[in-house]
C-alpha cells in the first residue's frame, strides 16, 4: 500500500482538515465542485431526481443519507426516524431502488442492541421486495455490524437486508456463511479500509484473490450477491465464468462501465448518496483513487 494512500485515509477521516476547508475563502466550494461527481446533493429531493434518472436508463439506484460514527443517541434516534420515513416513501419509486445505511450512522457505537432494533424497523417499513443494505466498517465494529444484521434477519426480515462483506479481512469466509445461512443479500466488495496486517490481506494481489475465491463460492452456492468492484479484470472474469452477476457501481466512479454493462443486459445498481457530510465521503473517494 503507498504511503500516500495510507494517509489520505487518515485525512479522510479528519475533522480538523474539514473545518480547514470549509472556512478558507472558496474553500469549500472548491471542494464541492470536486466532490459533486460522487454525490446526488444534499437534500433526499436530488437523490429521488437521479434515482428516477438512472431507473429510466435501466439502473437500479440505492440511496444513502450520509453519515457515520453517531456517538449521540438523540442523533441516532434521529437518524433512524430519517430512514423510516424514506423506507416509505420508497413505495413512490421504482421499484427497483433500495436504501443503504453505515450502521454507526445509526448508534451502533452507542447501543449496539437499539441499533438492531432500528435497523429492523427500517427494514420493516420497506415495501415489499425492497432491501435496505448495510455498509462494511473498519474490523474493530464488524462483530457489531454483523450481529446487527443477523437480529434483524432473525426476526423475519433477512428478505429485505442485505450485507457488505469485505474481501481483504481475513474474517470474511466465516461471516459470509452466517449471512447466507441467515439468507441475507450479499455485497461484495474488496474492502476500503486501512488495516492492520493480522486482520487483513495487503492491498492488492492477496486482496483480488481473496475477492475471485469468495465470488467463486457465492455463484456455486446460487447465493444472493452482488460484485461491488470498479476492477474491470476482476469483474469480467467472474461475468465470464457465471454469466450476468449482479455489479455495483459508485456514483460518479467510471460511469462509461455502467453504460457498457446495461447494454451487456448486465444488471447494475449505482450507490445514490446525498446529505451535508459529504467531505468525508468524497476524501475517500480520492483516497481510494490512489490505489486503483
Amino acid at each position: 500500500m503507498s504511503i500516500d494512500r495510507d494517509i489520505l485515509f487518515r485525512l479522510a477521516t479528519s475533522t480538523r482538515l474539514e473545518r480547514v476547508m470549509r472556512s478558507v475563502p472558496r474553500g469549500q466550494d472548491l471542494a464541492w465542485r470536486a466532490a459533486s461527481r460522487y454525490v446526488a446533493g444534499t437534500s433526499v429531493a436530488e437523490a429521488v431526481r437521479l434515482v428516477r434518472e438512472f431507473h429510466g436508463q435501466g439502473v437500479a439506484g440505492s440511496i444513502d443519507q450520509f453519515g457515520e460514527l453517531v456517538g449521540d443517541p438523540a442523533v441516532a434516534r434521529r437518524v433512524a426516524d430519517d430512514y423510516v420515513s424514506l423506507a416509505t416513501e420508497l413505495a413512490h419509486l421504482p421499484e427497483d431502488t433500495w436504501l443503504a445505511i453505515d450502521l454507526s450512522h445509526l448508534g451502533l457505537d452507542v447501543d449496539p442492541a437499539r441499533c438492531a432494533d432500528n435497523l429492523a424497523a427500517i427494514a420493516q417499513a420497506l415495501p415489499e421486495g425492497r432491501r435496505v443494505q448495510v455498509g462494511a466498517e473498519d474490523h474493530v465494529r464488524a462483530d457489531a455490524v454483523l450481529s446487527c444484521v443477523l437480529t434483524a434477519a432473525g426476526r423475519g426480515l433477512a428478505g429485505r437486508l442485505g450485507a457488505t462483506v469485505q474481501a481483504n479481512l481475513h474474517r470474511t469466509p466465516d461471516d459470509a456463511r452466517c449471512l447466507l445461512d441467515a439468507g441475507v443479500h450479499i455485497r461484495l466488495v474488496k474492502g476500503a479500509y486501512v488495516e492492520p496486517s493480522d486482520r487483513a490481506y495487503p492491498y492488492g494481489e492477496p486482496t483480488d484473490v481473496a475477492f475471485l475465491r469468495l465470488a467463486h463460492q457465492l455463484a456455486e452456492a446460487k447465493a444472493p450477491f452482488a460484485l461491488a468492484t470498479h476492477d474491470g479484470v476482476l469483474r469480467e472474469a467472474l461475468i465470464a465464468a457465471h454469466g450476468p452477476v449482479p455489479v455495483e457501481q459508485l456514483l460518479g466512479v467510471r460511469p462509461d462501465v455502467v453504460t457498457d454493462l446495461v447494454a451487456r443486459d448486465v444488471p447494475v445498481r449505482v450507490y445514490v448518496p446525498f446529505g451535508h457530510n459529504w467531505f468525508r465521503y468524497w476524501m475517500r473517494r480520492v483516497a481510494e483513487s490512489r490505489g486503483a
